[in-house]
C-alpha cells in the first residue's frame, strides 16, 4: 500500500491525494513523439489508486499493448493552493521525489486518434510508481538537477530539470488556477526524451541528482 514517506522510511503526515501531471514539458520529448508544441501546459490527472511504492516490483497490465516508462521529477504539495502566485507555490513544496508516469502507448494512440481522453492509458491502477521524498532543502537547485533512467544497465532517459518549458513553481501556480491542490497531492513535471517499452523482469535505476533508486518490473504481468 502506498503512503508518502521520507527518504529515511519515516511516514510523512500528509494524506495521499491526486496526481496532477503535465504532458509535453520537455522539447526533446515532444519531438520524439512528433507532437505539437503546446502554447500552455498540457494537464491530466491520475487518481490516488495510481500511486505505488517505487521500491516495490512494478506490475504492468497484461493484454494492453506497449507500456512505456516516463521518468519525472515529482513534487509533494504541503498546503492548499487555489489560484496562487509563484511565491506561494514555492512555499507550499513539501518534498521532491522521482516517479514513473507509466503509459499504455498503444491504448493512448488509439484514444488520441479518436479524439478521446487518455485516462485508460495514463490513470490505471499502479500507473504512477513513486519514490520516497526528500525535503526541499536537500535538493540544491530543483530547477537545475539531472534526471535519468537506466533499464538493464543501459541509459534510456537522461535530461535536466533546467530543460523544462514551464518551470516547477510556474507549473504549480498554473495548475492552481484551474484545480485546487490539496496537502498530499503530487505534481509530476514532465519527462525528457528517451521513453520506451518496459518488459517483465527489467531492472530499473532511476536517479535525481546524486540520489538513485533501484526497482524492477515483475516477471509476470498483472
Amino acid at each position: 500500500m502506498y503512503r508518502h514517506r521520507n527518504r529515511d522510511g519515516s511516514d510523512i503526515a500528509l494524506p495521499v491525494g491526486k496526481v496532477v501531471c503535465v504532458g509535453r514539458n520537455y522539447l526533446d520529448h515532444i519531438q520524439e513523439l512528433r507532437n505539437a508544441v503546446p502554447e500552455t501546459p498540457v494537464l491530466f490527472m491520475k487518481p490516488a489508486t495510481a500511486l505505488a511504492p517505487l521500491e516495490e516490483p512494478i506490475h504492468l497490465p497484461a493484454g494492453q499493448g506497449r507500456c512505456h516508462h516516463e521518468v519525472e521529477l515529482a513534487v509533494l504539495i504541503g498546503q492548499t493552493l487555489k489560484q496562487v502566485d509563484t511565491a506561494t507555490a514555492r512555499g507550499a513544496v513539501a518534498g521532491y521525489g522521482v516517479a514513473l508516469d507509466l503509459t499504455l502507448r498503444d491504448v493512448q494512440d488509439g484514444l488520441k486518434a479518436k479524439g478521446l481522453p487518455w485516462e485508460r492509458a495514463k490513470a490505471f491502477d499502479g500507473s504512477c510508481p513513486l519514490s520516497r521524498f526528500i525535503a526541499p532543502t536537500q535538493l540544491a537547485d530543483p530547477q537545475h538537477t539531472p534526471l535519468a533512467l537506466a533499464v538493464n544497465g543501459t541509459i534510456r532517459q537522461q535530461g535536466d530539470t533546467a530543460q523544462m518549458m514551464t518551470g516547477i513553481v510556474d507549473l504549480i501556480a498554473h495548475i492552481s488556477q484551474s484545480f485546487t491542490l490539496s496537502p498530499g497531492d503530487v505534481v509530476l513535471t514532465g519527462t525528457p526524451a528517451g521513453v520506451g517499452e518496459l518488459q517483465g523482469g527489467d531492472d530499473l535505476l532511476l536517479s535525481l541528482g546524486d540520489w538513485t533508486i533501484a526497482t524492477r518490473v515483475a516477471d509476470k504481468l498483472s
